[in-house]
């Protein structure tokens, strides 16, 4: 059995947050260069020019990306050998997302009730997936989720019959539906199977795997391949301003279904695909 002091994982969460909104990860900014080097449109060729100088002054100069420094989305792994001392887990959590978001100077965005619409001031409270592994150790990825993106993603059940063109169709429409708005080139999250609230989980995850690695499974690999290039043939391009650069990635994520139904959700993340990861 391992000790962990809670305070370690409120100092690990903090840290998190700020060096995920300062710094973009390597990935996403080597799919930056590949969109640069094969894009069509010279206004998307300057835009995915522009994204990697602002990549490069945000890290010189220790400060976000974007403004929108999001909904800070907290994913833990937490080793079934672990025993956590001096605090209660969540709470410990929330305090890292206060302090991390106080610290970093960086924008407050989440309402306390959904309609009162009143800002908490600390960016809390933070959505928390949880998830108990093998092991002694504890793994935790901060996502800071803007809200452009978001509120462009999309979830439907589809008939079993529809097969992989419904599929295909679904994540495409949502993409021309999001247009600009989503802020290209975005990594587009897909999560198929599951239940209501699986789905949408499995969509959330899918945008933390690393740009260019593709789904274990040659089936889904290969539908990674085809809605890529579909959704680069829609012709909406970097920052929605045209060109063959809409998305970075499209990661697809799966879990077994119920025989009726056939869910399928869509996570958009923006080309501010931010995330960083700790493993203590």
């Amino acid at each position: 059995m391992r000790i962990v002091n809670a305070e370690l994982l409120t100092e690990s969460v903090a840290k998190l947050c700020w060096e995920a909104c300062y710094y973009l990860p390597d990935d996403v900014l080597a799919g930056f260069k590949r969109a640069e080097k094969t894009e069509a449109s010279p206004i998307g060729k300057s835009i995915l020019q522009q994204l990697m100088e602002n990549a490069e002054e945000a890290k010189t100069n220790h400060m976000p990306y974007c403004h929108d420094t999001g909904m800070a989305v907290v994913f833990v792994e937490i080793g079934q050998d672990v025993h956590i001392i001096g605090g209660n887990y969540l709470d410990c959590i929330q305090e890292g997302v206060r302090t991390g978001y106080r610290e970093g100077y960086l924008r407050k965005s989440v309402v306390g009730d959904p309609l009162l619409r009143i800002n908490t001031g600390d960016n809390t409270p933070a959505v928390v997936h949880t998830e108990i592994v093998p092991g002694d150790q504890i793994k935790i990825t901060v996502l800071p989720k803007g809200g452009g993106s978001e509120n462009m993603s999309a979830m439907k059940f589809l008939l079993p019959g529809e097969g992989v063109e419904g599929v295909k169709n679904f994540v495409l429409q949502t993409i021309k539906d999001a247009g600009g708005k989503a802020c290209p080139p975005v990594v587009v999250g897909v999560g198929i199977g599951g239940s209501f609230d699986k789905v949408t989980s499995l969509a959330k995850h899918a945008v933390l795997r690393e740009i260019g690695v593709h789904h274990p499974d040659p089936h889904i690999a290969e539908l990674e391949k085809e809605l890529l290039e579909a959704i680069n043939d829609t012709g909406i391009g970097p920052q929605g301003l045209g060109g063959t650069s809409t998305a970075l990635w499209v990661p697809i994520e799966t879990f077994a279904c119920h025989i009726t139904a056939l869910p399928v959700a869509v996570n958009i993340q923006c080309h501010a695909a931010r995330k960083k990861t700790i493993v203590i």
